[in-house]
This record gives structure tokens, sequence and C-alpha cells, in this order.
């Protein structure tokens, strides 16, 4: 008990980036960081009074101490890793594990299974663009997904056995993914560094690039070519791209662009570099519509907005199942949603 409480206390204390020290100060000074130091050690193991004062200075619920759910999350692939510093990493990852495990708690409660099967597990090493394009194809056919536009990224991993989670970071990085207990893929994506729903749908699927495909021993330079390309492959397949703009074209509009953007998701600079990597328009033609981005200051927030919903639903689906199935209480539902009591009962309506 002992070293799971110790292990637990100091996941909390790296989650809310605190020293032992600046616990101490939040603490008041109730406690020393002599003391503190003991409690991470596995030395002592505080009374539950302590517990409470330390669950709000650490904004964690009591339970957050003893949950035993194994999570072992695998090597980290930050996007721009070099520029995250060290501690903020560690502050990810966490949030990261505490998000999963209170994921899996509830799977395991209600009986669910991950059986995740990677579509390109017998795919050989990626090597071509075209390569990219039989792997893309591959992924839409097994997910069912035909030619139509993907409605929801983030929905559609779930649906697949791929945990995404969202986190809140002041750095630099997009996303980064990893495996969680050897099985089970998982996507993080920073929701501070990605405004809008075309580039949270383009970052998931950046990031499942990585994930799924056979990338070998490439430069990273490739790679991220790769993973690029097959997203813009994900959210709009060759025989759609063409039907809407032609096999060939001495011109595009950025306004015709626009309009696809809005229907598959998918921005317009990433449309153009699509357009070019299927010989749709020429690089001198890549050239000029790139120049107009530019100059007209739209690499961050483009002409035309997409917006549609990029969330999931599935983990408050399954909570609120469980609790209908009365497999939890209403408090072990509140700690699941890592909310105190008095706050998830706002949350519910019931319906005479």
């Amino acid at each position: 008990m002992s070293k799971l409480f110790s292990e637990r206390f100091k996941s909390a204390r790296i989650l809310n980036g605190f020293s032992l020290q600046d616990l101490a100060d939040a603490l008041d000074n109730k406690i020393s960081r002599q003391a503190l130091h003991k409690y991470e050690k596995g030395e002592v193991i505080p009374d539950s009074s302590m517990i409470n004062h330390l669950s709000k200075a650490l904004h964690v619920q009591p339970d957050f101490f003893f949950r035993d759910t194994k999570v072992e999350l695998g090597k980290l692939e930050f996007r721009k890793l070099t520029r995250l510093p060290v501690k903020e990493q560690h502050k990810i990852i966490e949030s990261t594990k505490d998000v999963l495990s209170r994921y899996l708690e509830l799977e395991e409660i209600i009986g669910i299974e991950t059986n995740f099967e990677n579509p390109l597990k017998d795919v050989p090493v990626i090597s071509s663009f075209e390569d990219i394009e039989r792997a893309a194809s591959k992924v839409r056919e097994c997910w069912h997904l035909g030619f139509d536009p993907v409605y929801n990224t983030i929905e559609l991993l779930e649906d697949n056995h791929i945990k995404v989670v969202s986190v809140y970071s002041e750095d630099s990085f997009d996303g980064m993914q990893t495996w969680l207990n050897q099985i089970i893929p998982v996507i993080v994506i920073n929701r501070n560094n990605l405004k809008s729903a075309d580039r949270i749908r383009f970052t998931v699927l950046h990031e499942l690039g990585h994930l799924l495909l056979p990338l070998g021993n490439l430069p990273d330079k490739t790679k991220e070519k790769y993973c690029n390309q097959f997203a813009a492959a994900m959210l709009i397949p060759q025989t759609a791209i063409q039907k809407e703009l032609g096999i060939s074209r001495k011109k595009l509009f950025i306004q015709e662009l626009g309009e696809l953007k809005k229907q598959y998701g998918i921005s317009i600079q990433a449309l153009i570099y699509r357009c070019k990597d299927l010989n749709i328009i020429t690089e001198s033609h890549l050239n000029q519509l790139v120049f107009i981005i530019v100059h007209n200051n739209w690499k961050i927030t483009e002409p035309v907005q997409y917006t549609g919903m990029e969330e999931s639903g599935r983990f408050t689906q399954l909570l609120f199942r469980a609790l209908a199935e009365e497999l939890i209480s209403m408090n072990k539902a509140a700690i699941l949603n890592n909310q105190s009591l008095v706050d998830f009962r706002k949350q519910i309506t019931t319906v005479q």
C-alpha cells in the first residue's frame, strides 16, 4: 500500500508541476517538505485528514492516491520535442496517465476489452508516396469509410480502440503518440496549441500515421512528410479530390478550396499540397498559391473556417451506462470523472 501511495502521490505532484517545497507552500506549511519527502519515498502514509489536505492542494480526489489500474506508457514521441521543457513533458505524461487510468478502470468495471487491430500490420516498410496512398486506402477500407468525409476523427479513432487524450499545455507541441500497456495505441493532442477543428483533425491523423505506418529507419524529416501525406489522404482520398477538382488543373481558386475545406475538414494549405502530390497542379502553381496564403497572413487563420465537431463522448457515455446499470455508485462516478460529488450531481438531469 505504501508503494502504491508513494507512486500516486509523486504522480499528483508532477501533474501539478510542483516541487516538494511548492507543495508545502500550497499546504500553508501544515507539513514540512521533509515529511512530504517521506510520503514520496513510501516511508510514511498520511492519515485521512492529511490526505484530504493533499487532495485539495493537488486538485485530485482522495481515491486518486490508491487507484491501482495498470498504466504503463511506452516511448513517447512528441512533435517539436526539443522545444518542450522536461518539467512540462513530465506534467503532460502524468496528466495522460491519470486520464487513461480512469478510462481503463471504467472499461474494466463494465467488462469492455480493448481489441485493437492494426490495419497495416502486414504492410511492408513505406518507401514512397504511392505506398502512403495504398496505406490510407487500406485503413479507410478496414474502417468502412468509403470515400465520404470523416465526420469526427476523434470519435472514429475511439470507435477503433485508439485512445485520444486532450491536454492543455502552454508549450508549443501539437501532439504525441505512444502505446499503453504495450497493446493500446494512444494519441495526445494539445488543445491550447490547436485552435481550429481542421488542425485538430490533421494532427490526430498525423499521429495516427506515426502509430500505424511501418516507417522503419527513415529520417525524421521523411517520416513527418509521410505522416502529413497520410493525414491528408485519410481526410480526402484521391477518388474524392479528383471528383471534386478534376485530374489536372492549370489553376485553382482559394475560394473553391475553401468549399472543400468546409466539406472535408482539411485546411486549404493541406489541400494545396495534396493537389501537388497527386499531380493535379504543378510545383509552380503550388508556389503561387502558397505565396497568396503567406501574403494574406492566412497561415494560422485561413479565410474559410471548418465548423465540425472534434470531441468524443465515449467516456461520458460509458460512465452514465455504468451508473444506470448500478455498476458504480454516484460517488464513484464522480471520482472517475475527476469531480467532487456535488459538482457531478449538478450535471445530472433526472427525466421523470
